[in-house]
């Protein structure tokens, strides 16, 4: 298992941002340039993935990671959901659409996974990390 010492280790935030780098090299496509509100919009939505998991984690609590993550779920969805409107639009191939489409729901596997984990890991977060104290004690 990895150690994951910043959000960068993290293998949901890695998709993501191969997600998000994607979004915008289809979205500068010739056809999608008329389109701002689709673009802005699908860009804001996969951008938001790897922000929200970044804000997430470093918040150092494992519940506000969790929902954070949960959100992310959701911008996934748009994210797919904006994929089919680009799609009928004609602005992406079917191939792309696959591409792009099969990779929000490698993502969500992962967040669900990571997401799983962290509530029966028992890990709480960095900022409940007690320090511990040497034990001290006397034979007297």
């Amino acid at each position: 298992m990895a150690t994951i010492r910043r959000f960068e280790d993290l293998l949901c935030w890695q998709k993501s941002r191969e997600l998000c780098s994607l979004i915008y090299t289809m979205t500068k496509a010739p056809q999608f340039a008329s389109d701002f509100s689709l673009i802005d919009q699908i860009r804001r939505s996969s951008g938001s993935v790897m922000d929200n998991i970044a804000e997430g984690y470093e918040r150092d609590g494992a519940k506000e990671l969790v929902h954070f993550l949960s959100i992310d779920k959701g911008s996934l969805g748009e994210v797919r959901s904006q994929l089919y409107r680009a799609l009928d639009q004609q602005y992406i191939s079917q191939t792309e659409f696959n591409v792009a489409y099969n990779l929000t729901l490698e993502t969500i596997r992962i967040i669900s996974g990571f997401m799983s984990y962290v509530r029966t890991s028992g890990y709480k977060g960095t900022k409940f990390k007690v320090e511990e104290q040497p034990l001290s004690y006397s034979l007297l």
